[in-house]
């Protein structure tokens, strides 16, 4: 069974509308206990940092994901979920869950050209050794962004893709069994549907 974070921060429908698509089993829960015995975690978000934050914190599942993430479960964040999973976050200068350590940072419009939010189909890279889930993307994959902050973590070796946006950024970040995209791929068609597949099968080994 895997288990989609409910922290009142939004996408989690659709979420679930892709694991089910793919027959998938998987359940909404904001139960602290529900997401401790999961097999796996799926940890999305859209949103505010500190408010996300917050949230967590009154329901305990900040303490939940941080226990599932020391035992080994596999986890998966997804926008929002890729963010908070760091140190902490420029977006109302708030501590996050720091089982990756980070900070999650703006976009700077020092290129007139660069719109921000970072909106809509773009490219990813993966950086280094293929991670298990991605080796189904194919030459040429798009994912499906919509963020005004990106996830930049402390050690180079914990990005493992980068998307080419005014600078590089780190589009998917991970290290042990977690592991964290700033698109959605749940939004990204067959080739996001893919790396929802992989996560249901995955054992958290990094490779």
């Amino acid at each position: 069974m895997i288990a989609i974070v409910d922290y009142r921060a939004g996408n989690l429908a659709s979420v679930k509308r892709a694991f089910d698509h793919l027959g998938i089993a998987c359940e909404v829960t904001a139960d602290p206990a529900r997401v401790a015995a999961a097999e796996r975690v799926v940890f999305p978000g859209v949103g505010h940092a500190a408010a996300a934050m917050a949230a967590l914190r009154e329901r305990g599942l900040d303490q939940a994901l941080r226990d599932a993430f020391r035992r080994g479960t596999p986890i998966l964040g997804i926008c929002l979920g890729a963010q908070i999973v760091l140190d902490s976050s420029e977006e109302g200068d708030t501590a996050c869950l720091g089982l990756l350590p980070g900070r999650c940072v703006r976009f700077r419009r020092d290129d007139p050209l660069l719109k921000v939010p970072h909106m809509g189909w773009d490219r990813i890279e993966p950086a280094g050794k293929p991670h298990p889930l991605l080796r189904a993307m194919r030459p040429g994959d798009e994912f499906y962004f919509v963020h005004t902050y990106y996830p930049a973590p402390a050690a180079a070796a914990d990005a493992i893709a980068t998307c080419e946006y005014g600078i590089e950024f780190a589009a998917m970040i991970g290290r042990a069994n977690l592991v964290a995209a700033q698109f959605h791929p749940e939004k990204s068609g067959e080739a996001g549907l893919a790396i929802l597949e992989a996560f249901s099968g995955w054992d958290g080994s990094p490779c």
